[in-house]
């Protein structure tokens, strides 16, 4: 099958091309990536040094740089290699910078969303899975929220997913789409941009910077590896029936219960080493999605756990310090970092 993965250079993305092309050898994969500030091709070296050592014709293996919002270019790639299936990861992730900027979440959650859609239908792929994020449901007080919850978002980025989860089931409803949705909870790995919680934790420690931590620090969420979160979307992709939604989830902790995990991992102690800056405007205080309807249907479970795997994931972030730091000098890290330190959200 050929393959195409959009956003592959992101975070998650490159876990799932990984995931994908290690496991499925049969298949090409595609992936199209704008490369903004969170897309890096580093997280796939290893994959193109593997088909740099491979004859051109039998390279499984392509990247495109471009965007999901050029119609055009979606065209021709449809066309010309004829996709089985669309996975699309592509989107703009970041809570904080939605706060300060919302143009970019609409014109690439939103506008490119609706691209895919428009090219999906028009070429008659067969499958499609649009990931999303368990955010979209807003702030969980008491129990947790099933497929059918309502869609309550509360920051812009999160109101963008859902917009865009809209459209996407609108296609479903109108025009009989083969589309999956699946929402994540928050994912945790290697090769994660290094202004998110953990690998800002883990790199501010080891340069002797205070971690700033956002409010009170005791908001819930659910915790899932970024390996779980890749095998669930592996599963769903090939075996889940069409037109459906599916929750992904794991294990529900405080920021600062994950904080505590990975100080005491490093011998460091979480007051002395941490700030507490404001809180985000609106700021969800519990994420809860249930994924029994995943874990019941197509009997996917999660195999690691914070305890066992954050130790590890700390480990990696040591190792590979000449990868996070690369990042945290560039403009885009820091011109954003100066305002998430000290809690600045106009």
């Amino acid at each position: 099958m050929n393959i195409l993965i959009t956003g592959g250079c992101g975070f998650i993305g490159s876990h799932f091309v990984r995931t994908w092309y290690n496991r499925h050898p049969e298949d090409t994969v595609f992936n199209l990536d704008l490369l903004t500030y969170a897309g890096n091709r580093d997280n796939l070296a290893d994959i193109e040094a593997n088909e740099r050592l491979l004859d051109i014709d039998v390279r499984r293996y392509h990247f495109i740089q471009g965007s999901i919002t050029n119609i055009q270019l979606l065209d021709a790639l449809f066309q010309e290699y004829h996709f089985d299936v669309v996975i699309n990861f592509a989107a703009e992730t970041h809570v904080d910078r939605s706060i300060i900027s919302m143009t970019d979440f609409i014109n690439t959650n939103v506008g490119g969303v609706r691209c895919l859609m428009e090219a999906v239908r028009t070429h008659k792929v067969p499958r499609f899975v649009h990931i999303s994020t368990d955010e979209v449901y807003g702030s969980v007080d008491a129990g947790s929220a099933n497929e059918e919850a309502a869609l309550r978002p509360s920051n812009p980025y999160s109101s963008s997913k859902a917009a865009a989860d809209l459209i996407v089931l609108s296609f479903i409803r109108t025009h009989q789409m083969p589309v999956i949705i699946v929402r994540g909870s928050n994912n945790y790995g290697t090769f994660q941009y290094p202004e998110k919680l953990i690998p800002l934790a883990i790199s501010n420690l080891i340069e002797g910077k205070k971690i700033p931590i956002h409010g009170t620090g005791k908001h819930v969420r659910s915790w899932l590896h970024v390996e779980d979160f890749c095998d669930a979307i592996d599963l769903i992709a090939h075996k889940a029936p069409i037109r459906e939604v599916f929750n992904v989830s794991a294990e529900e902790r405080t920021n600062l219960d994950v904080l505590e995990i990975l100080t005491k991992h490093l011998k460091k102690d979480l007051a002395a080493h941490s700030e507490h800056v404001s809180d985000r405007p609106g700021a969800d205080t519990r994420y809860s999605p249930d994924s029994t309807k995943l874990r019941t249907t197509l009997g996917w479970a999660p195999k690691r756990s914070l305890a066992n795997d954050l130790p590890k994931v700390v480990d990696w972030y040591l190792v590979h310090q000449d990868w996070w730091k690369k990042i945290k000098e560039k403009k885009e890290f820091q011109d954003h970092y100066e305002k998430q330190a000290k809690g600045q959200w106009y």
